[in-house]
């Protein structure tokens, strides 16, 4: 098992070095955005400069030689690296993010033995298994099952699939497990000519055969809508760190949604970079010079920004509440999480809006021949809004009900 002294604790990088490290690799991962784009993830290049800059272990527990570094910092080095390739911090992001819920929720048992296994540890997660039969067995479970979309998957130390468990009253109740790289197969069906977009994300199926999982590698799945009571989460008690109380719909929310503040951001570069050229209507002007392209330039620029804001201010926002428990205030609600949730959402839309202005205004030759980087970010945007996570009014109709008091559904 991995453990660190108090002077190794203290020593963990600043914030802001932390950020400054991905903000390093951004013109790397644009110079490599095609390759990773036909490998369907990114490169072990890539993979070797998150690991040696510890970009895996920011949500790692200290007592494992993870940072702690906290959500906030999480999310501003995730935009980091998707302003390089929003499909590069999408994989980068569902693989490292998943410490936060297995330090949370699973217990010390299951957390010395995983920890202490694999460094860096990487786990894409799937909550919604298209094929899955679970059977009990003396110590545990046999597992076999097919999961699709399961981002960041490529360097995976530990997959976390959710699959449901027959009770003896024959209800079926969903629970997380969590098995080692050994276990499971990583199916080939991800990449550029597969998808519209976000083609370096390695967001493949995987596949589980008869796999024996401890009882204690399996967790009820609530981490939506539990209830703490006074104790808090087994992370929390294990760490000591309000970080690891562990409640999920802002934060899987706010992962999906870095990608397109990145992706806005990026976008603002680029339009930066055009505003050198000639205008396309007349006058034809430099478009530095033209009021359109000004204006143009302005909404890119302050969407993009506006939408960064946002995102970061509701993660400190989140923050905020499960360090106010820990100090005598009230429990942080899944109302709180799903309020919060709908400033995330806001602040995708604002990405989507930037998005769509640089794109639509950009012109054909900047924009719409294959090969342009505006083309790729509004593909890789486009993308995400198929998945489920970005049906916005979904989300806010979710959050309408939890405000009126009905059972959240979303």
């Amino acid at each position: 098992m991995s453990m660190v002294t108090e002077q190794e604790a203290v020593d963990s990088p600043a914030p802001e070095e932390l950020v400054g490290r991905a903000r390093a690799m951004r013109g790397r991962l644009r110079e490599l955005q095609a390759e990773h784009a036909e490998l369907g993830t990114y490169s072990p290049e890539i993979h070797e400069a998150f690991t040696a800059a510890g970009l895996y272990d920011l949500l790692r527990p200290k007592r494992y030689g993870g940072f702690e570094a906290g959500l906030e910092t999480f999310f501003r080095v995730a935009i980091e690296i998707s302003r390089g390739d929003p499909g590069v911090g999408w994989s980068w992001e569902l693989g490292a993010s998943h410490a936060y819920q297995f330090a949370s929720h699973f217990p010390q048992q299951s957390q010395d033995e995983v920890f202490g296994a694999a460094h860096p540890f990487v786990a894409p997660s799937r909550a919604f298994p298209q094929r899955a039969r679970v059977e009990r067995v003396d110590g545990g479970y046999r597992l076999t099952g097919r999961w699709d979309y399961n981002s960041g998957c490529t360097y995976s130390t530990h997959f976390m699939p959710v699959a449901g468990i027959e009770q003896p009253d024959g209800s079926t109740v969903l629970h997380m497990f969590i098995l080692p790289r050994s276990d499971y197969t990583i199916i080939d069906d991800w990449g550029y000519g597969r998808t519209i977009g976000l083609h370096a994300s390695s967001s493949n199926s995987i596949e589980v055969e008869d796999a024996f999982v401890p009882e204690y590698n399996v967790v009820p799945f609530n981490f939506k809508d539990i209830e703490w009571g006074s104790e808090g989460t087994p992370g929390f008690q294990l760490h000591g760190n309000p970080l690891y109380l562990g409640r999920t719909s802002s934060i899987f929310i706010a992962g999906l949604t870095q990608t397109q503040v990145g992706a806005a951001l990026a976008c603002m570069d680029e339009y930066e970079q055009l505003m050198a050229r000639g205008s396309s209507f007349p006058p034809r002007v430099p478009r530095a010079e033209s009021p359109e392209y000004q204006l143009w330039y302005g909404k890119v620029t302050s969407l993009a920004e506006a939408s960064q804001t946002l995102l970061l201010a509701a993660v400190r926002e989140f923050e905020r509440l499960n360090e106010d428990w820990v100090n005598g205030g009230p429990e942080f609600t899944t109302a709180d999480d799903v309020r919060i949730r709908g400033q995330i959402v806001q602040a995708a839309r604002l990405a989507q809006e930037a998005i769509e202005v640089a794109f639509t205004t950009a012109g054909t030759t900047s924009a719409g021949l294959a090969g342009t980087k505006l083309g790729k970010y509004y593909s890789d945007a486009a993308m995400y809004r198929t998945h489920i996570g970005a049906q916005h009014d979904v989300l806010l109709a979710s959050l309408g009900r939890v405000l009126l008091g009905q059972p959240l559904t979303m």
